[in-house]
This record gives C-alpha cells, structure tokens and sequence, in this order.
C-alpha cells in the first residue's frame, strides 16, 4: 500500500471514529439526563457539528449541562479530523494525475530514442499475434492503438510495459509521435480494410523507405492496398484456408510449425539475416564462415543480390555482397549471426 493510500485509510478511519464518538456521547449525555435521543438524530447532529455546516441544533442540548462543552469539544477535534481526511483525499488525487503526467512524459521520451522499430496500428484480434511475435523475437516495436483497455489486458498477459500511444492510427499525429520517420516498418492491422487503405497511403508518404504490411480483409482490396503503397498484403481469411488444406494433407508439417511457434522454452524461427558489404561472412564460401561455430543454426536457403533463391546451399556456396540467410534456429543464435554479419 503506498504512502497516499495510507493516509486515506487512516483519514477514513478517523472520520468513521469520530463520528461513531459523537454519536454515542450525544446518546449518553441525552439519556443521563431522561431524554430518549434517537440514534439518527445523533448521527446527524454529529455530522452537521464536525462539518460544520451549521443547519442549528437538531437536539435540545441547551437543556443538557455539559452538552454544549462536549460540542466544542466535537467540533474541535472533529474538524481537524475532517480536515485530515480532505487533505489525504486531495493528496492521492494529485499523486494520480502526477503519477499519469509522469509516465506519459516517460512513455514519450522513451518513444523519441526508439528508432529501427516496427510500428503495429492495431491490437485486436490480429494485432495482438503480431505482437506477441514481436515480442517474442525482440523486435523492438510500438503498438498504436485507441482502447487503452485492451492494451492493458495485453501487458497483463505478455507480463511487460509495452511502448504504446493511445489514438487513432489514420491521424497523422499519432503516426508522427509514433516516430514513424525513424521506423523500419508497419503492420496496419485495424479492423477496417479502409483504415488500413487510409494507414498505409499515410505512412508511405511520410516515409517513403519503410516497409509496410497490411491487413486485409476481402481479396479484391489486395490490389488497392499494393497501389497504395503496401509492400506486403495478409488476408487471414486467406491464410486460413490454407492452414485448413494443410492440417488436412501434410499434418505432420503443420504440427511442426505449432511447435516450433508456441514451444514456451525454445524460440525456434525461420529468419533472415542480411550481408551487407563489408561483413565478415561476405565473398566467403558456407564452409569458411563461422556460421556453424557461433551458432547452430541450419542455412535454410540464400536469396542473393539479383533475387533468385538457393535452396539447401551447400558449403562451398559463395555468399556474395547484399546476399540474405534463411535460417532456422532459436532466436538468440539468430541475434549472435546477425552481430556477426555486421560490416565494421
């Protein structure tokens, strides 16, 4: 329990005790002296006493010696009580707003040293398998979404503070202080085909170099999406037939891939990991590299620099300058060849 609860409780408490005094003191005191003081009437002659609000005397307590003194003696101590738990009230307000300023103002500072991120606009029902993916592979990501509610529900089960804004991913702004300028990529995944039209028309303007992923919901739109700049186009209703075809005639091959992505123990993916020129692995042979002594990953295929792909390359494959590894392995074999492959 933090500090400002505290206080709340212990003002509560006070509050609850002196009220509670009062009422049974105005009880005793008309009673002692033959008068059949109803227990209401003495609440309320308490409360309109410590708040000092000064609706008279309900009770005849100018009849009762010693009634009066027992009233100043109420209104003194209750209004300090009083004032104690208005205080702690105001207290735990201003820590709240305080508290929410500063973790926006650190949430946003945060945002501005990101770059090389992935944008994700979205975290519904696919949004949030993009992001649990990320996660995952430690990408380094935001997450634009306006239901602040949901975005809590997915920290509670991913279990970390994600980098997040709440709004609207169509507006500019958002995009913006999303540092989209400085972003690698992004996943539109919004429930409407036109926003995610509207998204990536937006992001292809403001950065033209980055590479945008878009969902889409009816396959006559993935033409639209193309034109509007999307460098890649999902329709899960797709993707979900095939999956369907594939339980059906190759299982074994699906169950696999099951595995390999919600294995809780083990990151096993199939990645890429880029040469550029410059890198140690560049103009070298498979076999020369130390692909294999780093890491034990499985070079899956090489894309190289014109586009064509080798499949299964053997090692005395050359990987040419611009060249890119399809890999399979955990994703911490994949960070160490990446690091590796970097030119100097």
């Amino acid at each position: 329990m933090t500090e400002g609860w505290r206080r709340l409780w212990i003002g509560f408490l006070l509050v609850v005790a002196i009220i509670t005094f009062g009422s049974i003191g105005f009880h005793m005191i008309g009673r002692s002296h033959g008068f059949d003081w109803g227990w209401w009437d003495c609440v309320y002659m308490t409360v309109i006493t410590v708040s000092t609000v000064g609706y008279g005397e309900v009770l005849p307590i100018q009849d009762v010696p010693g009634a009066r003194v027992f009233t100043i003696f109420l209104i003194l101590f209750g209004m300090g009580m009083l004032l104690y738990f208005a205080s702690a009230v105001v207290a735990l307000v201003v820590e709240f707003n305080l508290s929410e300023v500063l973790q926006r103002r650190a949430r946003v500072k945060a945002i501005q040293h990101l770059s090389d991120h992935v944008i994700v606009c979205g975290a519904g029902t696919t949004g949030i398998h993009v992001i649990e993916e990320l996660h995952a592979t430690n990408t380094s990501f935001i997450v634009v979404e306006n239901d602040a509610e949901r975005l809590r529900h997915i920290e509670a089960h991913l279990g970390v503070e994600l980098h997040h804004i709440v709004g609207d991913a169509t507006e500019d702004e958002v995009l913006l202080e999303a540092g989209i300028k400085r972003a690698v990529g992004v996943v539109t995944a919004l429930s409407s085909d036109k926003d995610n039209l509207f998204v990536t028309i937006t992001a292809r303007q403001l950065n033209p170099k980055l590479r945008i992923v878009s969902r889409c919901r009816e396959v006559s739109t993935r033409a639209k999406m193309k034109r509007a700049g999307a460098d890649s186009v999902v329709s899960p209703n797709l993707i979900g037939g095939m999956r369907m075809v594939s339980e059906m005639i190759r299982p074994e091959v699906t169950q696999f891939l099951d595995l390999m992505l919600r294995d809780k123990d083990k990151t096993l993916r199939i990645e890429e990991v880029h040469v550029p020129e410059g890198s140690p692995a560049a103009g070298k042979r498979l076999s020369e590299t130390d692909i294999r002594k780093i890491t034990e990953l499985l070079v899956v295929s090489v894309r190289t620099p014109t586009g064509e792909y080798k499949y299964n390359p053997g090692p005395n494959f050359e990987l040419a300058p611009g060249s890119t590894l399809i890999v399979l392995g955990e994703m911490k074999d994949v960070i160490k060849l990446r690091e590796h492959c970097k030119a100097p």
